[in-house]
């Protein structure tokens, strides 16, 4: 366990003295402006959860899958020149304890950005003036239920991204597999099998007029998003600590 912390403190100072985390804020203010221009009064639902929804159409559908992509890619960077690997796993560090402080630095990472997006969820509802009370259990149902269907995708990264020395090729295949997102999300045969739709998914609230796979419970998306975080993140961890460095 004190292996884990000190790879754990290792990766965080790494991310602290790049500016990569500023993506951060790009899609919590991309989503703010969104929401302050986002008509509700056509509909009879609750403003804050039309607003919701738009919202969610930029963040969950691009910039989650593509930042589940990009910090695991950004991580392994380092060690992937200059013979980094070898001069880290000299130290007195498990291999395992290299996977889950890096899992675990890209998914609170990505718990913060689910974060500033509540921020931009009221900023935008307070500049629409909405009188309606703040739906706070549809709210934390999406942030945490975008948060949870990003994990599959951190670890399925993770695992390509410790694989390939390459920064630009994970990368690319991530933002490759993202960009399909548009019409898959409208199959609900293939979109809650697709681990970079499950996130839009899972973060769009519920309403009538949803179409294709955002009719599927929660509950059973849950269920496959669960199932395979666990593949991959087996599959990545074993392959990691078998993997000839």
């Amino acid at each position: 366990m004190g292996s884990f912390f000190r790879v754990l403190s290792s990766e965080r100072l790494k991310m602290s003295k790049s500016r990569i985390w500023l993506l951060l804020l790009a899609s919590p203010l991309l989503s703010t402006l969104i929401g302050a221009l986002t008509e509700t009064s056509y509909s009879d639902a609750n403003p804050w959860t039309v607003m919701l929804g738009a919202m969610v159409t930029l963040h969950a559908l691009f910039f989650l899958p593509i930042m589940s992509g990009l910090f695991p890619a950004f991580l392994c960077r380092y060690e992937h020149t200059g013979g980094g690997w070898k001069q880290l796993l000299v130290l007195p560090v498990s291999r395992t304890s290299v996977y889950l402080a890096k899992f675990t630095v890209v998914a609170g990472l990505l718990a913060i950005c689910q974060l500033l997006f509540l921020a931009g969820i009221l900023a935008a509802g307070w500049i629409q003036g909405f009188k309606t009370p703040i739906p706070w259990a549809a709210i934390a149902s999406s942030l945490l239920g975008g948060w949870v269907s990003c994990l599959p995708l951190v670890a399925l990264q993770l695992g390509v991204s410790l694989s390939w020395a390459s920064f630009a090729a994970p990368l690319a295949l991530n933002v490759s597999l993202t960009i399909p997102n548009i019409l898959i999300v409208n199959s609900a045969k293939i979109g809650p099998f697709y681990p970079w739709a499950q996130p839009v998914l899972a973060m769009m609230p519920t309403r009538e007029e949803n179409f294709g796979a955002f009719n599927l419970p929660l509950e059973s998306l849950m269920i496959t998003v669960v199932g395979s975080f666990l593949l991959f993140f087996a599959v990545g961890l074993i392959h990691f600590r078998r993997k000839e460095i």
